[in-house]
């Protein structure tokens, strides 16, 4: 059974401590990431800094990385392209002997925050088992066995996936709408509030599932300083 995770890895432990060390402020979340064969992994991660010319000599000195490319260049954000070289032995371990798939890796300084789909349990075990036995730091946040209705891939309860199937099928996130809340209840047999609220936590719970790995993370530092 397939199984998808949220773990976490300090920064010290991963690609690009020394990079995050000389720019704090930098920020990095993964848009693809792929094995290349010769123990290493090229990402296409997105960075924010607040000097660019700055990161990019550190990039250049930071051991765990080669090849780094610029490959756009939006103002405040950038798209590289790079090699992992070393302290990716936990990433390594995942795509070749655990056959994952990792769907976005970000942090904001202290740890990455991945997601990974395992194929079946017993990959994310042999993750588990690999980093005690090198003495790594992984810790699972969260597991999600993928069974049955596809409402769990994102979080989602079955009532919120229904309410978002149905209302993406009708129309009601066309532009202009074509129905109404109201008529949708009606038709789905419960209430106007009820259906609101699904549709509301549902794309929260969407979007916080696939879109805000790192700024979670930063949200609950901002958090966590504030009290």
């Amino acid at each position: 059974m397939a199984t998808l995770i949220t773990a976490t890895i300090p920064a010290e432990e991963f690609a690009l401590a020394q990079t995050l060390d000389g720019v704090p402020e930098a920020t990095f979340d993964c848009e693809k990431l792929v094995e290349t064969g010769d123990d290493s992994v090229m990402p296409l991660l997105w960075v924010r800094a607040p000097n660019f010319d700055a990161l990019d000599e550190v990039l250049d000195a930071d051991d765990t990385t080669r090849d780094v490319t610029l490959l756009t260049d939006l103002g405040e954000e950038r798209l590289y392209r790079m090699e992992w070289v070393n302290q990716i032995p936990v990433v390594l371990r995942m795509i070749t002997n655990s056959e994952a798939t990792i769907l976005s890796a970000a942090t904001d300084g202290d740890q990455w925050v991945l997601r990974v789909l395992y194929p079946s349990r017993e990959g994310l075990s042999d993750t588990v088992e690999f980093c005690e036995e090198q003495g790594l730091s992984f810790d699972v946040r969260s597991v999600r066995e993928l069974e049955g209705e596809p409402a769990g891939r994102h979080g989602l309860t079955e009532g919120q996936y229904e309410a978002l199937t149905a209302a993406a099928e009708r129309g009601y996130f066309a532009v202009p709408r074509e129905v109404e809340l109201a008529d949708l209840a009606e038709d789905l047999d419960i209430s106007h509030q009820a259906l609101s609220e699904r549709i509301r936590r549902g794309i929260e719970s969407l979007v916080v599932d696939t879109l805000l790995v790192g700024a979670v993370r930063r949200e609950e530092q901002e958090k966590a300083k504030a009290r």
